[in-house]
Formats: structure tokens, sequence, C-alpha cells
């Protein structure tokens, strides 16, 4: 059961004759907030400037400069407006054409009080719980995000200890990618791209980049020393493998974090110029999401220790990334580095993230 607020719900009056307007008022005002507009322009003018919209329309259908059928068309092309029931007001024979248009009900000329009341009541309990149903359903939806989320957290989690990895590295990748995109929104790179993208969905996607391991051998994956090129090509399928698994995930529906999770485990490995895979895209063909990882998975993998190498220092990492810029690494996001350098840093000397992780097994670059 949806709850209702004690607050008085606004109801908004449109009549290019004030008399109408203030029967309307005087009718409905004990139980409703009234809002008035005088003509078709005003209420557009009135329900795109208020913070607090109405939930529901008494709208005249003959209006000078503006008539409600034509308020009403552009109210259904707006998304927010949209949702907001309409009763036609009408003292023409008008009813049958005023539903076809969208309306949910209409009220004739002269006013009879009790028929007004109960119409808008009616209409005012069908929103509302309309509205609810709406938040439900946005609820369950973002459960069920929440659910797949942790069960892919734990893969990605089980895959690092799998790897005889302490399990920081997919927490320090999403904190390094948080930093850089906090950087290219600040400075204005890919503004375009960004705007339309849920930030949140794709930092918290991020650890989920080497999720395909999960299908890789563990005579190649646990190998300490250099890979064949047999066996870096079975490594290579990591990518396709995690793509695939988050793929079963999706219900068909538009969900931005799987989306991004599968453009970060497929994709995260190709290079700028094209000789990455497992598609060999370049340049700006291979998604945002992917390039961002694609620099903090090597980053985090040159400061950390190998079994087959020292940790880097961390000026020596930006250094390596820098050369690479335009061959392995987007230059554009390579070009941010300098800005972001004393906080990658600092990932490495929190106490919950240590760089040196012993017994590590190849990771390929």
């Amino acid at each position: 059961m949806y709850e209702q607020s004690t607050d008085k719900v606004k109801i908004l009056i449109v009549d290019d004759i004030e008399t109408n307007r203030f029967i309307l008022k005087e009718i409905l005002s004990d139980t409703y907030e009234i809002e008035q507009a005088e003509d078709g322009i005003k209420a557009i003018s009135t329900l795109l400037n208020s913070i607090v919209k109405p939930k529901l329309l008494l709208l005249d259908i003959m209006m000078p400069g503006m008539n409600g059928f034509e308020v009403l068309e552009f109210m259904k092309s707006d998304p927010v407006l949209k949702k907001i029931p309409v009763i036609f007001i009408t003292a023409a024979d008008q009813e049958r054409e005023g539903l076809r248009a969208g309306a949910v009900d209409y009220i004739s000329k002269p006013f009879e009080p009790d028929i007004v009341k109960l119409r808008v009541s009616t209409q005012i309990e069908l929103n509302l719980y309309r509205e609810s149903l709406e938040g439900l359903v946005e609820q369950k939806a973002n459960e069920l995000v929440s659910t797949k989320e942790r069960f892919l957290d734990t893969m990605a989690e089980l895959i690092e200890y799998r790897s005889l990895e302490s399990g920081s590295h997919v927490y320090r990748t999403r904190e390094l990618a948080r930093i850089l995109l906090r950087q290219l929104l600040k400075t204005g790179i890919y503004g375009q791209i960004l705007g339309e993208i849920n930030y949140d969905m794709l930092i918290r996607a991020v650890p989920l980049h080497d999720i395909g391991k999960i299908g890789i051998p563990d005579n190649i994956l646990l190998k300490p020393g250099k890979l064949t090129t047999e066996e870096f090509d079975i490594m290579k399928t990591h990518t396709t493998i995690g793509a695939q698994v988050i793929q079963s995930l999706k219900t068909g529906t538009e969900d931005d974090y799987l989306r991004h999770c599968y453009d970060i485990s497929r994709y995260h490995h190709e290079h700028w110029d094209g000789n990455g895979y497992p598609e060999r895209l370049s340049g700006t063909d291979i998604p945002l999401a992917a390039r961002i990882v694609a620099v903090v998975d090597v980053y985090d993998a040159l400061v950390s220790e190998r079994c087959y190498k020292k940790a880097f220092s961390h000026d020596k990492a930006f250094d390596i990334l820098e050369e690479s810029a335009g061959t392995h690494f987007d230059p554009k996001i390579i070009g941010v580095l300098p800005d972001v350098y004393e906080q990658f840093k600092e990932q490495y000397t929190n106490n919950s993230f240590s760089p040196h992780m012993p017994n590590m097994p190849h990771i390929e670059n």
C-alpha cells in the first residue's frame, strides 16, 4: 500500500475564463492545493518551472493561442510531464476526442461539485498508486542489480585468490579508475560521452575486468614464468570468456552495470593503435570504460611485486605509461596522469592496500 503525504496534493487548473477557474478552486481548495493558469502557454511555463509538479491538470479544451489538445500534445513529448494525468474541461461534445488524445477523463460544464470531486479524487488516487508501483519496480530493479553486483564481486575475489593474489588488485584498480574518471570529468575531456553514462555503475564494474580468468587452466594462470605463444593465446581468451559470463546474466532489459562490465571485461586489452585483443579495435572504437581500465590495470601491475619482477617505482610506472600513449593507451587519458600522480601513489600507502604481493602468477601487459 502506498503512503500518502499529509501535505495537500497540487492541482493545476487551466482555463481562459476566470469564472471557471474560480468555481473549480472553490470546489477543490479544501482538499487540494490549487494553482491556476489562464492559457496554454502559461500552463506549460508553470509546469516546466515548478519544482514540485502537480499531480493532476484540469485543462480547458477551447482556449485562444494554444488549445487544450496542443497543451496535452506537448506534455506527452516530455518524459516528466507525460506522467501527469489530464482531465479535460469541456462544454462541447468533445469527450471522445479528448480521451483519444490521451486525457484520463473529462468534466462537463456547467460544473456539478460532487462529480468534480469524485472524478478528481479518483484520478489522484490512481496516479498516487501508479507512482507507488513504479517506486516498487525501481526498488526491485535496484535490488536485482545489487544482487548481480555482489555475485560478480565475489567471483572477482575468488579469481584473485585462485591466482594466489591478495584480492586487493580488483579494489585498487576500482579506486584508481575512480580517481582517473574524476579528473577526466574535471578537465572536460570526453565530456559528451561522460555526460551520457552512469559514472557510479562504471566504477562498480571495474573489478570485473579479469572475471574471464575463471576459465583459464591452472597450469597457465599459475605459471610463474613467461608464457609460451600457445599459452598466451589461451590466456587472451579470458576477455571473451568474461564477456560471455556477463552476457549470460543479461535479462534483455537495459542494465548500465552489466553493459559496463561487458565492455570492460571484453575490451580492456585492446590497444589504441589496434594491436591489442580480442578484436584488434583501435582508437575511440574501444569503449571509454575499457580504455580507462587498461591504464589503471597496467599501472597496478607495474607498481606491484610479481614473482618474476620487483615492483617498479611510481615514477617509473608513469614513465612507461606515458611512453605508450598513442600506441597502447589513449593519449588523452594518459595526458591527465600527471594531475593524479599523488592520488595514485596514495593508494599504495593506505594500510588496506599493499603493493607487495609475493608469489604472483604471470600477468600479461
